[in-house]
């Protein structure tokens, strides 16, 4: 029996079609959507992370609330991938689709404008239907701040890099990144179950290396993909090198480990940012 009238609403801006067959009839509501990325810049210092978790303020939690303050409807928000409590973003990646009228400048002003300060949209785009955040990326890279100097203490720094008071041998860090290029298993450098069993927990890293900035040093590392807590293993590993506190073959051990027993502690996470994720680019339609 075909109730009186239907049980939900319609969105905004849909269109509906009705199909019927027999003594049943379906509706379908089909909504006039774009698909579009976002950029994203944030603070992690107050976030529990990227994935949204119950009581907890999440990247994903406060942007798919400010989404359904402008929507009117809740919209799930996809991350290229999931930051670590504490690490911050230059250039993490989102993909969300909304209504047809957010065109990426509209949604951009309107989303900065209900944001918290600690969370930013630096860029939208309008990208094909199937986009998808997370599995549509190409590359990834993150970046690790060390400071060296005695202001790395300093409150103003603080919670942007790690202070490292101890000295660090340059040629033995460069030897370190070299040795982690290409296409290897970084189990030894992930967290236990950070991937099913049946993943070779491979990852191809592209470029890996450390630089001199002002007031320390800088690791920057770009893959197409990376295991949980692998960056900052691979940054608490290489400063115990760097410091002569361990031998530098224990990144080749880790390299053919099955296990990450002998790994060293993972570098604090407030040191850590991701910088960009990217895209092929044909998967662009409008850029703003």
């Amino acid at each position: 029996m075909i109730p009186e009238r239907p049980i939900w609403e319609p969105l905004p801006n849909c269109t509906v079609t009705i199909l019927c067959s027999g003594p049943q009839s379906a509706v379908i509501w089909a909504m006039e959507t774009r698909t579009l990325q976002l950029v994203l810049q944030y603070d992690g210092a107050r976030f529990a992370g990227w994935q949204r978790q119950p009581g907890e303020r999440t990247v994903q939690g406060v942007l798919e609330d400010a989404i359904e303050r402008l929507c009117g409807t809740h919209i799930t928000v996809l991350g290229a991938g999931r930051t670590d409590a504490g690490v911050h973003a230059l250039g993490q990646a989102a993909g969300v689709r909304v209504q047809e009228k957010w065109t990426p400048p509209v949604l951009k002003r309107a989303l900065n404008a209900v944001l918290p300060r600690d969370i930013r949209v630096s860029q939208t785009h309008q990208m094909v239907e199937d986009f998808h955040a997370r599995y549509s990326a190409t590359e990834r890279a993150y970046r690790y701040l060390v400071g060296t100097d005695e202001d790395a203490e300093s409150p103003f720094r603080f919670g942007r890099e790690l202070a490292w008071r101890k000295p660090l041998d340059s040629l033995l860090l460069d030897e370190c990144a070299t040795m982690i290029l290409g296409d290897r298993s970084f189990r030894g450098f992930a967290v236990k179950g950070t991937a099913p069993e049946s993943d070779d927990h491979h990852c191809i890293v592209r470029s890996a290396k450390w630089v001199e900035r002002s007031g320390g040093l800088a690791f920057s590392i770009t893959a197409n993909r990376f295991l949980h807590h692998m960056v900052r293993f691979l940054v608490g590993t290489m400063l115990d090198v760097g410091s002569g506190r361990r031998d530098i073959g224990v990144i080749t051990r880790l390299l053919e480990s099955a296990d990450n027993h002998e790994v060293s502690p993972p570098a604090p996470p407030y040191g850590l940012y991701l910088e960009r994720v990217d895209y092929p680019t044909q998967l662009y339609l409008v850029t703003a």
